[in-house]
């Protein structure tokens, strides 16, 4: 059987018995990984994905893709104007806040709460909630307010993610190489999470005034299953979607294997409803094309035929 379908049943049993993120995607992972012949050459791992590969689960895998695809003009200018059940809601949103967490009140402007409260469809309570949330996780895992280089060496050692540029609307452009990505056996999944903290960080620092989003490409050319990550995949969807709501304007998806919409159908359920509308899978015939719709060819990076080189997000 299709290791999708093994996933699919995981999760179907997560639900019913309410178990932890964590065990799941441990389950999730290792069922992925005991179905693959690691130890077989590659013509038999080859083989081996095709074989198992039936036009039904071809038709699902599209489907997951094309649900997952929006048109470049999903994000329009409004996403900068606040509206006015916003105006009405966010005065409710900083009372609250400062009844149940009144130190943290010098760290949340109005912008910041609006984010907030659209991640959570307007509803005053469950922004209020996520946010109370957020700045408890904040100082916690980020107790300085910041991270340094020599606090996630081993994540910027393999050199995978750069920040250049903006898009049309200006909005800081970060480059993920996913081939690139490997599990950090020396610091582990917590020097993971800070090197994500750390990354967004840059990218938020990096917005001129009135700007509130990136952009993110990810190029999976050459990745294969040894940079298959489930566990630290979702750990960076958590983190986006937890604790940097409203941040990401749109990820485009480069050059994405068959054998990434395995993994992609895992990470699936864990994606909220206003992300997925931002990612777009891209044509690998029209790439440049889809590109150019929203950053300009002097801010695109040379690689994909435009005039930027790429800036390691350290330098950047």
């Amino acid at each position: 059987m299709l290791c999708v379908w093994h996933v699919c049943y995981i999760y179907q049993a997560a639900t019913t018995h309410k178990l932890k993120l964590e065990e799941f995607v441990e389950r999730a992972t290792y069922k992925i990984i005991s179905l693959h012949p690691l130890q077989q050459n590659r013509k038999r791992r080859m083989a081996f994905w095709r074989s198992t590969t039936l036009e039904s689960d071809k038709h699902d895998l599209n489907t997951y893709a094309n649900a997952t695809t929006t048109t470049t003009t999903t994000t329009t200018d409004k996403d900068a104007t606040t509206t006015h059940a916003e105006l009405t809601k966010i005065p409710l949103m900083r009372a609250f806040i400062e009844t149940h967490d009144p130190s943290s009140m010098h760290e949340v402007d109005d912008l910041m709460m609006r984010r907030f409260l659209r991640a959570r469809d307007s509803d005053v309570d469950k922004a209020c909630a996520m946010l109370l949330k957020c700045l408890k996780w904040r100082r916690s895992f980020v107790p300085n307010g910041f991270f340094s280089v020599a606090e996630v060496p081993n994540e910027i050692s393999q050199d995978k993610v750069f920040a250049q540029g903006h898009d049309n609307r200006g909005r800081p452009i970060a480059v993920i190489f996913g081939a690139r990505h490997f599990q950090n056996k020396q610091g582990g999944l917590d020097e993971f999470k800070r090197f994500v903290v750390y990354a967004f960080d840059k990218l938020c620092a990096s917005m001129p005034a009135g700007q509130e989003k990136f952009v993110g490409i990810a190029e999976l050319k050459g990745w294969g299953y040894s940079n298959s990550d489930v566990r630290g995949y979702i750990t960076a969807l958590s983190i986006l979607q937890d604790y940097y709501p409203e941040r990401l304007g749109k990820l485009f998806i480069l050059h994405a294997p068959y054998i990434f919409m395995k993994v992609w159908k895992v990470i699936y359920p864990f994606i909220d409803n206003n992300t997925r509308k931002k990612i777009v899978f891209v044509e690998n015939k029209k790439l440049k094309s889809t590109l150019l719709e929203d950053i300009e060819e002097s801010q695109l990076p040379e690689i994909y035929g435009g005039q930027l080189p790429l800036v390691p997000i350290q330098d950047s």
